[in-house]
């Protein structure tokens, strides 16, 4: 019988291209005959069915009925991997993170320290220029007002959170601290002049940068579908767009260089040969080495 749509061979002895006992094969590929623009007809053979088609043609038939099977025998998607256990004391690096933030802001209005603290840990850019690089990582520690405080503890504390059960507490926020400063620098250098600015919020960024790019590194090799392998990095986009261009006087291009600056580390340490490299450090000692950064800084800025 004729293929429903498909027009009949010219010649007058076609040749079978595929004979199977199954109606249905013969009709599927027939199928896929009739979307390549091939004239065809199912016919009764004495093997049970068969697909005819002009002999001028039978060779391109041949050639897309393989292309078909093998594709029919491709692998099934790959599955998601298990979700491997988390590091069981990454809230410890959040809870440092709050610490130091509330340390920061109850020193300096106590008078502790020089009393024009704040402004020597400021990020101004034009001094970043000149050498003061610690300016890139005291400005992280410092808010304009309680809001702005709270709202960077919040975010920082949660992505940090996620990111140090994925990858360790210390090398988390070691990384996102880095990712942070190195954002603060790039802005200084290739932003405008005058500019200053603080806040954590470049640092809560990076956080997210370095989870999503992690995460979707992990996911990118899997056979499935491009949805289930972006989602990490699209969902960081969407909650980069929605968060880090929200309030007054916000500081858009740090959070991007932030974003940024975390997506990169978050691919390099996705390396298998980072990863294992890594994987050595205790995770104390790369909170530690975090920590005497950030207290290396604050004495060159008050010292």
């Amino acid at each position: 019988m004729d293929e429903p749509g498909a027009g009949t061979p010219d010649s007058e002895a076609p040749i079978a291209v595929f004979v199977a006992d199954d109606l249905r094969a013969c009709e599927e590929r027939a199928f896929v005959l009739t979307a390549v623009g091939i004239p065809h007809l199912v016919a009764l053979a004495p093997a049970g069915h068969a697909l005819l088609v002009d002999p001028a043609r039978a060779a391109e038939a041949r050639e897309h009925l393989v292309r078909y099977a093998a594709e029919r025998r491709a692998p099934p998607p790959s599955p998601l991997p298990v979700p491997r256990p988390g590091h069981p004391f990454a809230w410890l690096g959040s809870l440092v993170y709050a610490l130091v933030l509330f340390a920061t802001g109850l020193a300096i209005g106590a008078g502790i320290g020089p009393l024009d603290a704040y402004p020597r840990g400021v990020a101004d850019a034009e001094l970043i220029r000149q050498g003061e690089w610690w300016r890139a990582l005291t400005a992280l520690t410092l808010h304009v007002d309680a809001p702005h405080l709270v709202a960077n503890l919040v975010a920082g504390a949660w992505f940090g959170y996620l990111a140090g059960r994925r990858l360790g507490p210390g090398t988390a926020w070691l990384l996102t601290l880095l990712a942070a400063a190195t954002a603060n620098g790039i802005e200084a250098q290739f932003g405008p002049v005058p500019h200053r600015s603080v806040g954590a919020s470049t640092a809560v960024f990076a956080a997210l940068g370095l989870l999503a790019a992690h995460a979707w590194r992990e996911r990118y090799p899997l056979r499935a579908r491009w949805v289930v392998r972006w989602a990490p990095l699209v969902g960081g986009v969407l909650l980069l767009g929605w968060l880090g261009t929200e309030g007054e006087n916000t500081d858009v291009m740090a959070h991007v260089l932030g974003f940024g600056c975390g997506t990169l580390a978050g691919l390099v340490v996705a390396r298998a040969t980072v990863a294992r490299a890594l994987a050595r450090v205790p995770q104390g000692l790369a909170g530690a080495a975090a920590l005497a950064l950030l207290g290396l800084a604050w004495l060159r800025a008050t010292g």
